[in-house]
């Protein structure tokens, strides 16, 4: 099994289970090893009082997106620390992408970019997240 095709059913393995993410209206872009690509089309009940894109919902896709790139190797990951940085707000119809990429990798602790864009490419948000990798599988893989 090549490491895309492992992330590939890792993914599909989590997805499964991630209610949360389908519920939000999120979907998979695209899955490598140490990489994930997740978009959302921002929809009126992803508003907050501002009638901007809530932080919370933009939050929700980056850590999303983290989540599925910190497990493509079928090693159940969980985050440890997470830091974001708001730079322009999402509006309603605004079609975001977010794409997390593996930073570094040492033992049980990861580092992962991840940047959410708007369909212009223009920056919404970057967000930093920590990983710890913990005991089981996302899927039963032959040794």
């Amino acid at each position: 099994m090549t490491p895309d095709e492992r992330a590939e059913m890792a993914a599909a393995a989590m997805w499964a289970n991630d209610k949360a993410s389908s519920w939000l209206g999120l979907s998979i872009v695209s899955m490598h090893e140490g990489r994930a690509e997740l978009s959302l089309v921002v929809e009126p009940h992803h508003l907050n009082g501002h009638g901007i894109c809530h932080g919370g919902v933009v939050f929700a896709l980056a850590d999303s997106a983290f989540a599925f790139a910190c497990n493509s190797r079928n090693q159940a990951t969980v985050a440890q620390h997470n830091m974001i940085s708001f730079v322009v707000p999402a509006h309603e119809g605004d079609a975001l992408t977010a794409i997390a990429e593996e930073v570094s990798l040492n033992g049980r602790n990861g580092i992962y970019d991840v940047s959410v864009t708007n369909q212009t490419g223009q920056i919404v948000a970057e967000m930093r997240g920590l990983s710890r990798t913990i005991s089981g599988q996302l899927f039963k893989e032959a040794s």
